[in-house]
């Protein structure tokens, strides 16, 4: 059989798994993802996998598992060339290889080719020099033996055990031992570890490998011993009862909810829905019912019950509005599930129960009457209370609201309640709905529509893609209410740092900016930084940062349009001139996007980059205004006709938005500006002539760059 027949009779479909006990259900699809890339990644940097292989990964609660398709018993040879050393230093005068170069073969096992560097080429090992551009070097030609797989996966194994996203790591002692001396997510029980039939010897936290695995804890068989890796899957659904692959068990669960809804609507985050498919085995889902008395209760709070507590799924009719029934996923498939669903029905009624007493309990106090108590809680040590924030907020909202045409008395009003439900006894147990249930008690208080929405939108959005607040009076709410965080931690200095940002400014800063680009408010950003800033006047710790907070803002912006797919020159066009309207960024990134598709738009923006480099080098050399008298060549006098003719028009196009025309308007100079750099010196000897000249760069400049800074498309 030929070498590469006997390789790929040697190639086969690679098993590993840890069976441990339950692993965190929120952590789990994360950790199988990662057990399953960075083991095949680690097999691929050593040569076993080949172009064909494919991964597979699985996890259940209680497992980490991956095969791996076509994954050779022996790497393959391997050449390795190290460089050791400059010429100069491993040959002496004579040509005689040094004490340094004959050190370092040594250091490498191939101290005889110190000996022999003339012959080297004929074996499999060589020494040569060739040069790295700028010297030459001495270079190692060796040929690695390729290694068993059970080296290689021992070595892939450890590492990416070691590199897991592990969210809590747990001590314990391996099997029969007494010191807590094995670190892992959860204990592990067995490993795993064949390549077609074959057991792989390996080793892992503290376990050997075998072939045997366990089964579901009550359908399924507690041991069973897997012959061959091809028949994981299927012999640990049939005899363990357990479907092994995430996504094949989560679309069961899907599947299983669908059908179990009747025509419902099931409210299924994708979040409850992970995790629900990292608690069970072998998936069984059921309906159960509830009081119909508790829908008087607001149905986020029920919904948030069900989902939070209890890990059910919520049903709503073709309205939209919620269903006395409700839908679970067990681990026990049976015929008989009245036992499990009466069960879980107490739990949820006494949970039910709960939230109704809370929501009961709050309504009997106003929501006005509660921001009293909201000097009690400390907002930030150096900023003060909540009570005091809400004052700022106040402050904001009003002088917000001016500006955009919204009522100033509600949105006042609405920054006065926004945080009055952090303390009512329902958001005490369910953070999640402050806001939300703001919005409820402002109803029931009799507040108008607009301040009770604003109370519940003012934190929109909350991340990324979210709705964002819909009225005027909630728009200044909700920009108050970002502006007052960013400014009072650019104040005192709490800024983010690396993936650090505890007070959420990133995403504040992506609000403000998302609420005046799509909601179209024409706030100049300057504008808001200084009211935000005038807000904490009188709290010393506060020191103003208007240039830090607003360098920041158009940073995050800078961020958010390259995720909308414009590329880093078409942003910077239009930022570098930190453009004060942010609502109008779109419309002139549009425009610029247009423009760069023009013929003539890879010249204009050569030549305005060229005027550009031109004025910044000539400094204040330029006259402030051109004379025309002094226009001594045709190509100059052309230049400044055609801008004056265009200046206008551009100038018209912007004032209506409409930058797309004006881009195209400028499209028209390209003849113009050609020429006068293919005939005129703009340095000229003569003074008066060269100031001139720069005079009128400096206006062609002022109109090429009124909608963008071109400059930045020239590559």
């Amino acid at each position: 059989m030929s070498a590469a027949g006997t390789e790929a009779a040697a190639a086969a479909t690679l098993l590993v798994e840890l069976f441990t006990e339950e692993l965190p259900p929120k952590a789990l699809k994360s950790l199988g993802a990662a057990f399953a890339d960075g083991l095949a990644a680690g097999l691929a940097q050593r040569g076993y996998l080949s172009g064909s292989s494919r991964t597979a990964p699985y996890s259940t609660p209680r497992r980490l598992a991956v095969a791996i398709t076509e994954v050779r018993a022996v790497a393959p040879d391997a050449e390795i060339v190290d460089k050791l050393m400059p010429a100069r230093v491993a040959f002496d005068a004579r040509g005689e290889p040094t004490a340094a170069l004959q050190k370092k073969l040594a250091g490498l096992g191939r101290a005889q080719l110190a000996t022999r560097i003339a012959d080297a080429a004929e074996g499999p090992d060589r020494v040569y020099v060739a040069s790295d551009g700028k010297a030459d070097y001495v270079y190692l030609r060796r040929l690695a033996t390729g290694q068993p797989l059970a080296r290689g996966l021992d070595e892939a194994l450890g590492e990416t055990i070691e590199a897991l996203p592990i969210p809590k790591v747990m001590s314990y002692p391996r099997e029969g031992g007494y010191y807590n001396d094995v670190r892992f997510v959860r204990p592990a029980h067995r490993l795993v570890a064949l390549h077609g039939s074959d057991v792989v010897p390996v080793t892992a936290l503290g376990l050997d490998a075998g072939r045997r695995t366990g089964g579901h804890r009550f359908l399924g068989r507690v041991e069973i011993d897997i012959e061959h890796a091809d028949a994981y899957a299927p012999t640990l659904e049939a005899e363990g009862k357990v479907l092994p692959d995430f996504g094949q068990r989560r679309a069961e669960i899907l599947r299983q909810l669908v059908h179990a809804a009747e025509g419902a609507s099931v409210i299924m985050p994708d979040a409850l829905l992970d995790e629900v498919t990292s608690l069970v085995e072998w998936p069984a889902v059921y309906a159960g019912t509830f009081d119909r008395a508790f829908l008087e209760v607001p149905q986020e709070c029920l919904i948030l019950t069900m989902q939070q507590n209890q890990k059910y799924f919520a049903l709503a009719d073709a309205q939209g509005n919620l269903t006395h029934r409700f839908l679970l996923v067990s681990n026990l498939a049976t015929q008989e599930p009245e036992a499990i669903v009466q069960g879980n029905e107490r739990v949820l009624r006494a949970r039910l129960a709960d939230a109704k007493f809370f929501f009961d309990q709050d309504r009997k106090a106003p929501l006005a009457s509660r921001v009293e108590r909201l000097s009690t809680i400390v907002y930030h040590h150096q900023l003060g209370t909540q009570a005091r924030r809400v004052e700022r907020l106040r402050r904001l909202a009003r002088e917000i609201a001016a500006r955009i045409g919204a009522d100033a008395a509600d949105a006042d009003r609405a920054a006065l309640l926004a945080k009055a439900d952090l303390v009512t006894d329902m958001v005490g147990e369910f953070p999640e709905l402050q806001g939300t249930m703001g919005r409820h008690y402002a109803r029931f208080d009799g507040e108008t529509s607009d301040v009770a929405d604003a109370i519940a939108q003012h934190y929109w959005p909350r991340f990324a893609g979210d709705a964002l607040p819909v009225g005027p009076v909630a728009q200044a709410t909700a920009l108050a209410d970002k502006l007052e965080t960013l400014a009072g931690m650019f104040g005192v200095g709490a800024l983010p740092t690396g993936d650090k940002d505890p007070f959420g400014l990133r995403r504040a800063a992506i609000g403000v900016l998302r609420i005046l680009i799509e909601r179209e408010v024409a706030l100049p950003l300057p504008d808001l930084v200084d009211m935000a800033f005038r807000a904490f006047d009188g709290i010393p710790a506060a020191k103003p940062a208007p240039s830090e907070l607003a360098e920041f803002l158009y940073d995050r912006l800078r961020a958010h349009l390259r995720d909308q797919g414009y590329t880093a020159n078409q942003v910077e066009a239009v930022l570098v001139q930190r453009p004060a309207r942010i609502d109008t960024v779109p419309a002139q990134l549009a425009a610029v996007k247009a423009f760069e598709a023009l013929p003539e738009a890879q010249a204009l923006s050569a030549a305005n980059k060229r005027i550009v480099n031109i004025l910044k080098k000539s400094g204040a050399a330029a006259a402030v205004a051109v004379d025309r008298a002094s226009l001594t060549d045709g190509a100059e006098h052309d230049l400044w006709l055609a801008f004056q003719h265009l200046a206008p028009a551009v100038d018209d196009h912007c004032a209506k938005g409409d930058y797309a025309s004006a881009l195209r308007v400028l499209a028209t100079a390209k003849p113009a500006v050609d020429r006068f750099f293919d005939d005129v010196m703009v340095m000229a000897d003569d003074p008066a002539i060269r100031a001139n000249r720069l005079a009128l760069l400096r206006g062609v400049a002022a109109t090429m760059n009124r909608v963008a800074d071109i400059s930045k498309l020239a590559t």
